[in-house]
């Protein structure tokens, strides 16, 4: 692994564990050159899906493009980039454990959306505001009801 500071490929491992619910693993390592610490992943390489667009384009699925939407919706709210990183790799196994090897750009979008919400209402709001194109305030009021009938519906069966 190459240094990202000096370039160097002679590093040493300092401390390896389970990351992201067991499917990765997270390693600290130590360039040997000019000291500097940095962590990489290892993740199992999974089949490789293809992701259909609006248009009919078919690519990879990439999980840096899912990772960048998530941090522009979490915007200054507090979540941890841990959060994010366990919403992409959880919405990549999904992907990945998919029977069919294609699945549309929507369907991915409310994947991330269904983990999203659980983690931060705001940014939920924020991603879902993107990717489904609100147009006006209108849309912003509907999709707050649905979330406060949801609540209301959770808050009744707690006290139950």
């Amino acid at each position: 692994m190459k240094c990202p500071s000096c370039h160097e490929d002679d590093d040493r491992v300092i401390d390896s564990r389970a990351s992201h619910d067991g499917f990765a693993i997270r390693r600290r390592r130590a360039c040997s050159n000019c000291d500097l610490r940095y962590t990489t992943y290892e993740r199992i390489e999974g089949a490789s899906v293809k992701v259909i667009k609006k248009d009919g384009t078919r690519q990879p699925f990439d999980r840096t493009k899912i990772k960048r939407g998530l941090e522009l919706a979490c915007w200054k709210r507090p979540v941890s980039d841990a959060q994010l990183e366990s919403v992409v790799t959880a919405v990549q196994n999904e992907l990945e454990s998919h029977s069919d090897p294609e699945i549309e750009s929507r369907d991915v979008g409310e994947l991330v959306m269904k983990h999203l919400r659980e983690i931060d209402q705001v940014a939920y709001v924020r991603f879902a505001s993107v990717y489904r194109r609100f147009e006006d305030v209108h849309d912003f009021a509907h999709e707050l009801k649905s979330m406060l009938a949801e609540a209301k519906r959770r808050e009744a069966s707690e006290k139950s």
